[in-house]
């Protein structure tokens, strides 16, 4: 059965974020990724370049989930704190939701792949600071209260990131949004 253009790509990149779900934390080759499809290592090669290029798309299925997402709540939602919640929940639930993403977000399965992988997650991380940090600057303004954007957006982040490794490190079993709520209160009193 002929499959629609994209379709087979699409299926390769599902097959791959899949296996990245695995607790055993296995270097996935092409060819066992290949024996997952049922297809050769060439028919692999008619779709991407290499390995890298299948990580590349999953950290552009990860820029466009997120960012999507972000930038919804930003349009939807004028109150700074809000949008900060929002954010910081969406990137968690995230994680929760896509496993294999996760992986690929600490750079558990980027491990002796190309470095360039790590450089563009870096950059994920830089743009998710700054949206924070914006959003951060707006609550500045709409409460009175002084906020150290920079400092407060960095604290935020490496919460995200601390809870991604914990929940990849687990196994899955300890959940991105375990507590989230009542440790955001902490963090800085953004309880409304």
């Amino acid at each position: 059965m002929a499959t629609k253009p994209g379709e087979r790509k699409q299926q390769i990149l599902e097959t791959l974020a899949k296996m990245l779900e695995s607790p055993k934390r296995e270097k996935i080759t092409t060819a066992a990724l290949a024996a997952r499809l049922d297809v050769s290592e060439a028919a692999l090669y008619r779709h991407f370049a290499g390995k890298a290029q299948m990580f590349e798309g999953l950290i552009e299925f990860i820029e466009q989930s997120l960012f999507g997402l972000i930038n919804k709540i930003s349009s939807e939602e004028s109150d700074g704190l809000k949008q900060v919640r929002r954010i910081l929940t969406i990137m968690l639930l995230f994680a929760e939701k896509n496993p294999g993403m996760t992986r690929v977000l600490i750079g558990d399965a980027l491990v002796n792949e190309d470095e360039r992988l790590q450089t563009r997650i870096n950059q994920l991380f830089d743009r998710l600071e700054s949206t924070l940090k914006q959003s951060l600057r707006i609550a500045e303004t709409q409460t009175g209260r002084k906020f150290n954007p920079e400092a407060q957006a960095n604290l935020l982040l490496c919460f995200a990131i601390g809870r991604w490794h914990q929940f990849a490190k687990s196994g899955f079993k300890r959940k991105p949004m375990e507590y989230v709520q009542d440790q955001l209160g902490l963090l800085y009193g953004l309880v409304e």
